[in-house]
């Protein structure tokens, strides 16, 4: 037996200076490896140990079980003490272990009715004892796999859909699970037991992106000292700093690590994808008398674009195809795959890619057409255009893909990276081309839209500029290229606007309009691009809220561009004023989820009715705030957070209490906050606007949301000495942008002088 304990090899290992990757992985198997031999006894022929899993193909991670299997002869008597002296010091030594103890006979019963085991099989690697039962015993297992792969690939797809319904899409995942999502560490095996299999080839791009992935949680092991393998935001940075990466501002570069993860998962989902075609269509479902009496039939080809063929449900070139003289055959075959919704022969991007010359500056016309159209297949167009990307075909047409190819969107109401995001606004915007004039400008703005997201600086402004490049390489007019160029810098205009301005404001229509340099043809792009931005980000950044706001806002900027009078405020309605003439507390629930309070005006009913709308977990989406003679008529717009409104005399009574101070508010929602378990929020952000209302000063305050946030920032704002006049409120995800319009108690705009103090009482919210 040997000296050292398990854990004491395995932390020897982890003491040698710089041992990481690919060399570390190396060291720990052959530690281990030693190890488990001298606990073997010598001159035993009737046993055999091997290793499976990770140990079995080499690759161990640091606090990862160890999966043994001990084969006997079946006539060896003393196997399971033998067995006990070789568990009970490993398990003693603090290391994980699967183990089980099996002639080679059972192991193979085990395999034909446990898929699981069969694949855990296909990696055994011999460590000691008999070397003849070890390889014979692989040889069987590897026969038995040859044989019912075919038979036993629906089985193993179904296993790893249920795995992908719990650990998500690891290409897109701000917290990928490195092994169980999709395109993780399992599915790399899976590719390796379908090659072994003869069905596919492994391609040498999923090596490169497990090896990724087994670098990343190798190093993921080591920092957390256990067997984690989901990548949590909270260990981004110090992964990073293991692997030496650093931003720009000298911090460790923890987008980096998270791009080379979700990148990793993408390269294997692609191939998995491909693979399982590939698979499906060698597998022939007729019954077997069908199969011995019918000719072979030969491949159908069928041509869809010229030079361009479909065979066998996939997309190929024609035999007389001549891609070294035809720039335009890759956006050509493009258009017709998507069209046609067939994916691409991994052989036919491979030539593709190694053969097409690249397309000329500015690009012909009939590329730019082909692009367009196959922009416009819409949803069909995404695998068609990932499939090009991931041949390196995309960014050698577009080189700044490189820039947001993987780059993750920290906020996570975002379903994708930014690249994928992309192709997802452009299939969302396809279904609205009959919406606009120019549905070709406004695919392309849709594709490139957060093109700026690669680059530092102000997206929107950054992305212009490149927007602007890449119009004119794809041969667009000046003309239309300025309006694609406009609708990438102005693409949040319409949603940030309706959401965070006072809509009856004249000055928010008017800088509205000169944003878009009075463009009715930007307006109308604009309109369209908002919802396919939003369907594509998540179903949480949309709602008829929000598409209302919009509508509106775009149709008080058409008056204006069309010289029409803009619509004043409405005036007060007569419930309203019934209400103010009451001069008494009152709460009323009217349609479209809308609130209004009237109270005698004071100080301090604002922020306490935000408190109680909380404390009865409604969410304000916006508030208009007014004064009737002696009496505050406020209106605020609400969601249920649990999808029900209310008791209107509940809420009435609460309200009543706080404003009688009886309720005990602050506390009530420190309790109600505590109860969803919220992190300790940074303090916010304030920005103020002198030029974005007509007679107000705009107060925008960006913050983490909290239960009770409108109710603390405008009980601080009243602290400061300001009225607030309406509010918008935007959230998306944990994020709010809450933008006040207030004015001095006598009506002015906020002094600069004034505001340091009322940011103090902002920020300690």
């Amino acid at each position: 037996m040997t000296s050292a304990a398990l854990n004491e090899v395995r932390a020897g290992v982890l003491r040698r200076p710089g041992l990481m990757s690919q060399p570390l992985r190396d060291a720990l198997s052959d530690a281990y490896d030693e190890w488990l031999r001298a606990a073997v006894p010598a001159q035993r022929d009737s046993i055999a140990l091997v290793a499976v899993g990770g140990l079995g193909r080499r690759e161990p991670t640091l606090y990862s079980d160890l999966d043994l299997v001990l084969l006997h002869d079946g006539r060896t008597s003393d196997i399971a003490a033998l067995a006990d002296e070789i568990w009970y010091p490993i398990w003693d030594s603090g290391v994980g272990l699967d183990h089980s103890v099996r002639t080679p006979g059972q192991a193979l019963d085990v395999a034909e009715d446990d898929l699981k085991a069969l694949l855990g099989l296909l990696d055994l690697r011999h460590l000691a004892g008999n070397a003849e039962m070890s390889a014979q015993l692989r040889a069987r297992v590897v026969e038995l796999w040859r044989k019912s792969a075919p038979k036993r690939s629906d089985d193993l797809r179904a296993l790893s859909a249920r795995r992908w319904a719990l650990a998500g899409e690891g290409a897109f995942l701000l917290e990928p699970n490195l092994k169980d999502s999709r395109g993780g560490l399992r599915d790399v095996q899976s590719l390796r037991a379908l090659a072994l299999a003869q069905l596919v080839d492994m391609p040498a791009p999923v090596r490169v992106a497990g090896g990724e992935l087994l670098d990343i949680r190798g190093e993921l092991h080591r920092l957390t000292a256990r067997p984690e393998d989901v990548l949590r935001l909270q260990d981004h940075d110090a992964v990073a700093t293991a692997f030496g990466l650093v931003a720009d501002d000298g911090t460790p570069d923890r987008d980096e690590v998270l791009r080379r993860a979700n990148h990793a998962c993408r390269v294997v989902s692609y191939a998995l994808d491909v693979s399982w075609r590939r698979v499906e269509a060698s597998i022939d479902r007729r019954p077997f008398v069908t199969r011995l009496f019918s000719a072979s039939p030969g491949p159908v080809r069928e041509g869809i674009a010229a030079d361009v063929v479909a065979q066998d449900g996939e997309v190929v070139l024609a035999r007389d195809a001549a891609p070294r003289r035809d720039a335009g055959l890759v956006l050509r075959a493009a258009r017709a795959a998507a069209t046609n919704e067939l994916p691409f022969a991994s052989h036919t991007l491979d030539r593709l890619a190694a053969e097409c010359p690249p397309l000329p500056d500015p690009w012909p016309a009939q590329a730019r057409d082909d692009f367009v159209a196959l922009l416009g297949t819409g949803p069909a167009a995404v695998p068609v255009l990932e499939s090009l990307d991931s041949a390196g075909l995309l960014a050698r047409m577009l080189p700044e893909w490189d820039a947001v190819r993987s780059r993750a969107q920290h906020n996570p109401v975002h379903r994708f990276t930014v690249d994928r995001h992309l192709l997802e606004t452009a299939a969302c915007a396809a279904e609205r081309t009959r919406d606009v004039a120019r549905p070709d400008l406004l695919l392309v703005g849709a594709l490139l839209h957060d093109i700026g997201k690669g680059y530092p600086g102000d997206h929107s402004v950054v992305g212009a500029e490149h927007a602007a490049v890449i119009a004119q390489r794809m041969g667009f007019a000046a003309a239309d290229a300025a309006t694609i160029t406009a609708v990438v810098r102005q693409h949040l205009l319409l949603p940030d606007t309706a959401t965070r301005r006072d809509l009856d404001d004249p000055m928010t229509v008017s800088s509205a309009a000169t944003a878009i340099d009075a463009s009715v043809q930007v307006l109308e792009l604009l309109h369209a691009l908002a919802p396919a931005d939003a369907a594509a980000t998540g179903p949480a950044a949309w709602s008829d809220w929000k598409a209302g706001l919009i509508r509106e806002l775009v149709r008080r900027i058409r008056a204006v561009l069309q010289g029409d009078p803009l619509p004043g405020p409405a005036p007060i309605d007569d419930e309203r004023r019934a209400m103010a003439a009451a001069g008494k507390l009152d709460v009323r629930f009217r349609g479209a989820g809308e609130v209004v309070v009237a109270a005698p005006d004071s100080v301090g009913v604002l922020y306490r009715t935000a408190g109680v709308l909380a404390l009865h977990s409604l969410d304000v989406r916006s508030a208009s705030i007014g004064t009737v003679e002696s009496m505050a008529v406020n209106s605020f717009v609400v969601s249920p957070r649990f999808g029900r409104l209310p008791d209107p005399a509940l809420v009435r009574a609460d309200l009543a209490r706080a404003l009688a101070g009886e309720l005990g508010l602050a506390q009530r929602l420190r309790e109600k906050e505590r109860s969803y378990g919220a992190a300790p929020a940074r303090p916010p952000t304030v920005t103020w606007f002198d030029d974005a209302a007509t007679d107000a000063t705009v107060c925008e305050i960006r913050a983490e949301d909290a239960i009770g946030l409108l109710c603390r920032v405008t009980a601080a704002l009243e602290r400061g000495g300001v009225d607030v006049r309406s509010a918008r409120v935007s959230s998306l995800g944990n994020s709010v942008v809450d933008a006040f319009y207030v004015t001095t108690r006598a009506g002015s705009r906020v002094p600069h002088d004034a505001r340091a103090d009322i940011e103090i009482e902002l920020r300690a919210v």
